[in-house]
């Protein structure tokens, strides 16, 4: 039989009988949280002051002082400054492979990795840019596969100066795998490797979430697809200085490889191996 009167009410922890611990948590960048007051719901893009800025999946921004009033998966949290460890998370690039602090670019190499256009680069340099630097390989962008013969006949690649090349939507009767399938069967196949993701354009590579789509919209053939999916985002698309800044407004959502497609991810990453292979 239980003696309800035996317990000392003033033993250590009796304050704290029957009280709900929320537990902290350090906001590292990208981190999603749910604001429980204004239910914004955003990642983590800095902590600065006392003060988080949250960036939700539609780019807007938005401040909240740290503390309690957060949730993460719907369990209350309260938020804290990161430590110097945690701000740094796991000293990873935006690849995901280990960053090397301070370490000086490496002399560039023979070797060069070919992309189609400037989207194409500026979104390897976004998110590969520190490993690139780091093992001295220069991405160059030849504006579009139809002279790839003629642009290897003239860099003349060897087994000291490979060539990689990314090609947009290389699938099974298109253009780009017959310039593939005839570059596989040249005098440089040894030392060029062409690989390809299956997206019309390089925009489809990044995850359409980030710009607030489930999926990318269909474009027929007779619209060209920039312009069609500017269209279907409500965008300007008039001129090529709409199409730049949509891209520039796309490029900006792009964190780390978590916001783009495996399809890309991979490819990108062979392609890294292949000409840095020693």
């Amino acid at each position: 039989m239980d003696d309800r009167y035996s317990a000392d009410v003033l033993s250590p922890g009796w304050r704290d009988a029957g009280r709900i611990i929320i537990p902290t948590q350090e906001a590292v960048r990208d981190l999603v949280v749910e604001e429980i007051a204004t239910g914004f719901c955003g990642a983590v893009i800095r902590v600065e002051k006392k003060i988080v800025t949250l960036e939700d999946r539609h780019g807007k921004l938005r401040l909240f002082p740290l503390g309690s009033g957060f949730l993460i998966d719907g369990r209350p949290v309260t938020l804290i400054a990161p430590t110097m460890a945690a701000a740094l998370g796991r000293v990873r690039t935006a690849s995901g492979s280990t960053a090397v602090p301070n370490a000086p670019a490496r002399v560039a190499r023979a070797s060069r990795i070919f992309v189609e256009g400037r989207h194409d680069a500026e979104l390897v340099e976004k998110v590969w840019g520190a490993d690139l630097r780091l093992e001295g390989v220069v991405v160059e962008y030849i504006e579009g596969v139809d002279n790839l013969d003629a642009i290897l006949r003239e860099f003349r690649p060897s087994s000291a100066r490979r060539v990689g090349v990314l090609v947009d939507h290389l699938v099974p009767g298109s253009k780009e795998s017959r310039i593939a399938e005839a570059v596989a069967r040249g005098p440089f196949a040894a030392n060029v490797l062409v690989v390809g993701h299956p997206f019309v354009d390089v925009w489809q590579s990044v995850k359409p979430a980030r710009v607030g789509l489930n999926v990318w919209p269909e474009v027929p053939r007779s619209i060209e697809w920039k312009h069609g999916i500017c269209d279907a985002l409500g965008w300007p698309h008039e001129e090529q200085a709409d199409i730049a800044r949509a891209w520039q407004r796309i490029l900006g959502r792009v964190r780390t490889f978590a916001d783009l497609e495996p399809q890309l991810l991979g490819r990108v990453e062979h392609l890294i191996d292949f000409v840095t292979a020693e």
